[in-house]
């Protein structure tokens, strides 16, 4: 992500693309660290548009790459958690994070950055929450999905505004916290999307709260320290 915020500043276009083959500082949400090591797909790509929610932004490039993935033989079986998880059954294979730079008051460029589980397996202290891709597609390796992720991500309308009826079907198919108990950032039963991208929670008065920052703890999960792997 470094790297193409530089290329940005230098003018690079929209589109432009940097992939690594290993990161020694991965980085993910709320500054945690991202263990990146070989073997997972480690990707950022440049975007220019006019204005953004980086919230809408990261679940429309989470929901166009988990349908890319289903494409290319996952079965069905990949999640989205909100706000920017990849799920592959009940485990985490990859996380979506947008950085936006701004001129004064006007929007310059985002970021999008993709970091994935491709062949890398979980260390075994992240074993029981964390998954690759290899598990359901043997033999895949980084370099098979470049090509055809960064098109999909170049596809993503990055200044798009509220989630469309249509988008919140396709969320609503894949969306991995409905219907789940939540102890954090509210409590209550995850009860899908607003139009914003907010999480929606019913708390136990029935009332919805929408959620709009935080992070998501699962009632009967412990907290995990980072989103590594």
């Amino acid at each position: 992500m470094d790297a193409v915020h530089a290329l940005a500043q230098g003018g690079a276009p929209a589109g432009t693309a940097v992939v690594a083959e290993e990161q020694t500082a991965g980085r993910g949400s709320r500054g945690r660290q991202w263990a990146s090591p070989r073997g997972g797909l480690w990707l950022s790509l440049l975007a220019r548009p006019a204005t953004t929610g980086l919230e809408l932004l990261s679940l429309r490039a989470g929901l166009a790459v988990a349908e890319l993935l289903d494409r290319l033989g996952a079965g069905n079986r990949l999640r989205i958690k909100w706000p920017n998880d990849l799920m592959l059954d009940e485990r985490k294979t990859g996380g979506i994070l947008c950085e936006a730079r701004w001129q004064g008051s006007a929007l310059a460029w985002v970021v999008i950055g993709l970091g994935l589980n491709v062949a890398n397996a979980p260390p075994r202290e992240l074993e029981a929450t964390s998954t690759h891709l290899a598990t359901v597609l043997p033999g895949l390796a980084p370099g098979d999905l470049v090509e055809a992720i960064v098109e999909t991500l170049r596809a993503v309308d990055a200044g798009a505004g509220p989630l469309t009826d249509a988008e919140q079907a396709r969320f609503t198919a894949r969306d991995w916290l409905r219907g789940r108990a939540l102890q954090e950032p509210e409590q209550g039963t995850a009860a899908g999307l607003a139009p914003d991208g907010a999480l929606l929670v019913r708390r136990a008065d029935g009332t919805l709260a929408p959620v709009r920052a935080g992070t998501v703890l699962v009632a009967g999960s412990p907290p995990t320290s980072s989103p590594c792997s």
